[in-house]
């Protein structure tokens, strides 16, 4: 039987916080975001046709001339799948801050890296019941939805983790939000001791 990680959460068998369990997350969200810049380079029209070896011209449809698309493009000056692409840089980006006790020491930072994790996701999941309805299917963008929910349940188990850590210290008497932050208990204030004490 593996000997338990020392960096693991009291009452967990394994640390949701290690590279073990993180570079996973890391290296799928890497992937994401190069398909999601491919595609919002195809958006751009940096070149004409786009990988599509199952639905025909069912890409083309939904990625330049869906409402989804004509949307983000007013909306936010920028193609939706170049959204997608920053979500998955700042998935890498909050997965490979810290160390494997992040859990504890950055609770913040966890707490961010699901929160840029789970809405992915959904939005994710959200876009690809949409397709049928503005076009058809596109195999990338549900590839790219794959990946974002297969990356959802390792990054909530961290998340998890430093909840209960906060959760923890919070009925210790130590403030909540200090530990939120990985600032811990700052103590008693000082007292002045004695010269030769």
């Amino acid at each position: 039987m593996p000997e338990r990680d020392p960096n693991a959460p009291p009452g967990w068998e394994y640390n949701p916080a290690s590279w073990r369990e993180r570079l996973p997350i890391i290296a799928l969200a890497v992937i994401g975001f190069a398909i999601a810049m491919y595609l919002s380079l195809y958006q751009w029209h940096a070149f004409d046709r786009v990988f599509e070896p199952f639905f025909g011209d069912d890409s083309h449809v939904i990625l330049r001339e869906s409402g989804v698309s004509k949307w983000s493009e007013r909306t936010f000056g920028v193609p939706d799948a170049f959204l997608g692409a920053l979500g998955y840089l700042a998935d890498a980006v909050a997965g490979v801050i810290g160390g494997t006790r992040r859990w504890k020491t950055m609770p913040w930072v966890v707490v961010l890296f699901g929160v840029f994790i789970g809405p992915l996701g959904a939005v994710s999941v959200l876009l690809v019941i949409l397709q049928p309805f503005v076009g058809g299917w596109c195999t990338l963008c549900l590839l790219t939805a794959v990946i974002s929910i297969v990356m959802i349940g390792p990054a909530m188990d961290e998340v998890l983790a430093s909840l209960q850590h906060i959760q923890r210290e919070r009925r210790a008497g130590r403030s909540a939000w200090r530990v939120f932050w990985g600032l811990g208990d700052p103590g008693p204030t000082p007292q002045s001791q004695p010269v030769g004490g």
